[in-house]
């Protein structure tokens, strides 16, 4: 077979590029079913499930809406008990300096008070110590005093009342004549 033949043979008065009638009713109404079938039952399905979904995102945006204002809440009130935290420890401790200080004076004042306690009984008790070394000081250099002048004189002199007037009195003379000389 030429070339030529077989283009002879083949050749009619239809265009091969369009097709035939019956081919394309037939896949028209077959479209028409598909087309029907997918807009009645499939297109429903999946505007319900596309319907479904975006409510489920729209309650998820709003639930995280909700807790995004309840996050926000709880962090505004947690910075509003930090800073009444900071402002009570501030001021605690303002207190705390105080009551330090207060104390501080207290035992100062106690301290003072206790060393003028005890200055003063100690004053007493050398006054005491000191008025008893006098009356022991007084009756020794008494007794001593009459017993060089008995030996000096040769007699006793130990008649007591008369031998403790005259030695109070050189005491007194002695104490009276002290201070002057400590003046000069």
């Amino acid at each position: 077979m030429t070339p030529t033949t077989f283009i002879a043979a083949g050749a009619s008065d239809q265009n091969p590029m369009i097709p035939a009638v019956y081919d394309i009713v037939w896949s028209l109404v077959c479209f028409v079913i598909i087309l029907l079938v997918f807009w009645k039952l499939i297109l429903p399905k999946f505007k319900e499930v596309l319907d479904e979904r975006s409510r489920l995102i729209q309650g998820g945006i709003e639930k995280a809406e909700r807790a995004q204002a309840e996050a926000d809440a709880a962090l505004e009130e947690y910075r509003m008990q930090l800073a009444e935290g900071r402002a009570e420890a501030a001021r605690l401790r303002a207190e705390a300096q105080e009551d330090g200080a207060q104390i501080i004076a207290d035992m100062k004042q106690q301290a003072n008070e206790e060393a003028e306690r005890i200055i003063s009984t100690a004053k007493a008790q050398i006054a005491a110590e000191r008025q008893a070394a006098m009356i022991s000081l007084r009756s020794e250099v008494g007794s001593l005093a009459t017993d060089l002048a008995s030996r000096i004189v040769g007699e006793s002199l130990q008649d007591d009342a008369r031998s403790n007037g005259v030695v109070d009195r050189f005491i007194a003379d002695l104490e009276a004549q002290a201070p002057a000389g400590k003046d000069a």
